[in-house]
């Protein structure tokens, strides 16, 4: 998944955002409000995580903002402030879940696994397509009695597709989805991935899901 970690405190901020990186997940970490209003107008998430308390522009305000232009990525709220009150005024604006702050590493990957089970594809550990599955925890795409792993990199872009079935992704929501906002690939690099990718799929008999629209894109058409 591609999330936006946004939270004041790097050292809270770096460790969060190792644990998701380690979790095989595409990571913008930022540490002021503003700064993630400008990436939410330019991309798109699959994962808000929100410190309540930023500075400039406060997290709820975010949500608030994001929900109202119909964004529809589930948020994680981090917060000291732990009142009923401030529970339902972040459900109000939009939130799916709290975590208190210092957020603990393992129960805060837990929640956002559980917030990315919400995800239509998702199936246990695993995100399915028609008889394709892509298991999350170990970077490997099965088809039948056929598998084989995947790099890091592969895995984002096929987690990418089943998230997008049937849907025309150009290669510049590619490279926004798979790289971090700081980072600019190469020209060639999406086209190297899908190629790549083309001869993984090809291991399992479905290299030919992965459809070239010419002057647009790329398609992830499920065969029979």
């Amino acid at each position: 998944m591609r999330i936006l970690l946004v939270e004041d405190d790097p050292a809270q901020l770096e460790p969060l955002k190792t644990a998701l990186t380690h979790e095989k997940h595409i990571v913008d970490g930022v540490e002021d409000g503003m700064t993630a209003q400008w990436l939410l107008s330019r991309k798109s998430y699959d994962l808000l995580v929100l410190d309540w308390m930023l500075p400039r522009v406060c997290g709820l305000q975010i949500c608030r903002q994001y929900r109202a232009v119909g964004g529809a990525a589930p948020v994680l709220m981090l917060t000291a402030r732990d009142s009923l009150v401030d529970k339902v005024s972040g459900l109000d604006a939009g939130a799916d879940d709290f975590l208190s702050k210092p957020a603990d590493v393992v129960e805060f990957c837990a929640r956002v696994r559980a917030l990315s089970r919400r995800s239509p594809q998702w199936q246990g550990d695993t995100l399915s397509v028609a008889d394709l599955k892509l298991y999350l925890n170990q970077l490997r795409v099965e088809r039948g009695a056929e598998g084989t792993q995947l790099t890091k990199r592969e895995f984002q872009l096929l987690e990418y597709f089943l998230r997008h079935p049937n849907q025309v992704l150009t290669h510049a929501q590619i490279e926004q989805a798979l790289w971090e906002w700081e980072m600019t690939p190469e020209s060639n690099a999406v086209t190297r991935l899908v190629r790549r990718l083309r001869q993984r799929l090809d291991h399992v008999g479905a290299s030919d899901w992965v459809e070239t629209i010419y002057g647009m894109g790329y398609r992830l058409i499920p065969r029979t």
